[in-house]
């Protein structure tokens, strides 16, 4: 059985999590977290394409294309669904992408039992806050199943 949970706000972040963005002072960060048994078993690399590029993958990128941000080629080793692969380790991944109002990573952290994925943003450009408050609650709404349903993908 795999639960989820949401975080939102940078203060409460994991210090493992929040370490492995290269973003100071982000402008906004939420952090979802699945536990699930299988959690190991996958790299993070794989727990991100599952996520961005299996679950409900279509409308992320439809999303990520009205707000703007660039993307790289769907199928590209060096991309996950666009965001390009900026750094890796043995349990982790970041990916980054960018507009001309803002940037944004996320990180993906695989631990014993647990998936975190996290959101970080910097607004560059004041827009940026509109923009994003207008997408911030979709976005919220949809990791948690977009989750599970990696979870179930992970698993088969």
């Amino acid at each position: 059985m795999s639960t989820v949970s949401g975080l939102v706000g940078g203060h409460d972040v994991p210090e493992a999590v929040r370490s492995l963005t290269t973003l100071t002072d982000p402008d906004d960060v939420d952090l979802f977290t699945i536990t699930t048994p299988a959690a190991a078993d996958r790299s993070a690399e794989e727990w991100a394409c599952a996520v961005l590029e299996h679950a409900g993958s279509r409308p992320a990128r439809v999303l990520w294309r009205l707000m703007g941000l660039r993307l790289g080629p769907r199928h590209s080793p060096g991309h996950v669904q666009g965001w390009k692969i900026a750094a890796r380790g043995a349990n982790w991944l970041r990916v980054e992408t960018a507009s001309w109002y803002m940037t944004a990573q996320a990180v993906c952290l695989v631990e014993e039992g647990q998936v975190f994925i996290s959101l970080s943003l910097r607004y560059d450009r004041p827009i940026a806050a509109l923009a994003w408050g207008r997408r911030v609650g979709p976005h919220q709404q949809a990791i948690p199943g977009m989750l599970r349903e990696a979870a179930g993908l992970m698993t088969t």
